[in-house]
């Protein structure tokens, strides 16, 4: 590919990934650390990244409710292992900083922790049985989405203090619902990062396959979220309740339902 092809390619690229957002990067124990890039594709050699990488999500697109049978639910569309890991202590936060996000695209944020059996660089997605650390829906008149526009397009999770040692994938996902009132209208923007959890804990929470996640008539998934919500139900199982687990940009986790009315349409 010539230099002029290439510029033309990675310029089509950017203006199409502004679409939505990804995350560029977290943050552990100060210290930042570079996800995954859909431009990493076009490198030789490829750049190694925390994130696992998913160059067929170049548009930042996502996962729609008819997928949700399909593997493409775990970290995104045919996304493929991270090779690096980010450090970071049992019970402490980590941050992930997106790049943008469409004011928009209301709905729940949720983090979830998958054990990788001591190898996160290999393992099968079909294996990872997640659990739920953390998950923000509606509080009154704010979606978690709205959260992290708030703090600069940046999300906290805290990752629980009893937790064992070991190597882990964290799936963080933000549910856009603005299409959610029709039938398949959800969308789905899950993303993977590999950490390397040290502590002294020893909790093994049971999870489930990413496939098993989510169901299409989940009532957290077909809603209508312009209409006066007396509640809002998040999608997935229950938050795994250990020590020092959940977190979020500004708030607390909120499990449970919430009363409250829905953001109106711009």
């Amino acid at each position: 590919m010539s230099v002029v092809q290439t510029v033309s390619v990675l310029s089509a690229l950017a203006a199409a990934v502004a679409a939505h957002g990804h995350v560029t990067g977290v943050v552990a124990d100060g210290v930042w650390h570079q996800n995954y890039e859909p431009e990493f594709q076009y490198r030789n050699p490829v750049p190694d990244a925390i994130g696992w990488s998913v160059p067929l999500a170049q548009d930042n697109g996502f996962v729609e409710p008819s997928s949700y049978n399909n593997l493409d639910i775990a970290c995104h569309k045919s996304a493929g292992n991270a090779k690096l890991y980010v450090p970071v202590k049992a019970g402490s936060e980590i941050q992930l900083q997106w790049n943008t996000w469409p004011e928009s695209h209301h709905g729940p944020v949720l983090d979830y922790l998958a054990d990788c059996a001591g190898d996160c660089t290999t393992v099968q997605k079909s294996a990872l049985k997640f659990f739920k650390i953390d998950a923000v829906g509606l509080s009154p008149g704010k979606w978690g989405a709205d959260e992290l526009l708030a703090n600069n397009n940046t999300w906290g999770v805290t990752i629980p203090s009893d937790i064992k040692p070991g190597k882990y994938v964290l799936r963080h996902e933000i549910i856009a619902l603005h299409s959610a009132g029709q039938s398949n209208g959800a969308q789905n923007y899950p993303q993977c990062v590999n950490l390397d959890i040290s502590g002294s804990g020893s909790a093994t929470p049971e999870g489930v396959v990413a496939t098993s996640l989510y169901k299409a008539t989940d009532p957290g998934i077909t809603v209508n979220i312009y209409q006066n919500l007396k509640d809002y139900t998040i999608p997935g199982p229950a938050p795994y309740k250990g020590g020092g687990s959940g977190g979020s940009s500004g708030g607390s986790p909120t499990p449970e339902p919430v009363t409250s009315a829905a953001p109106q349409p711009s």
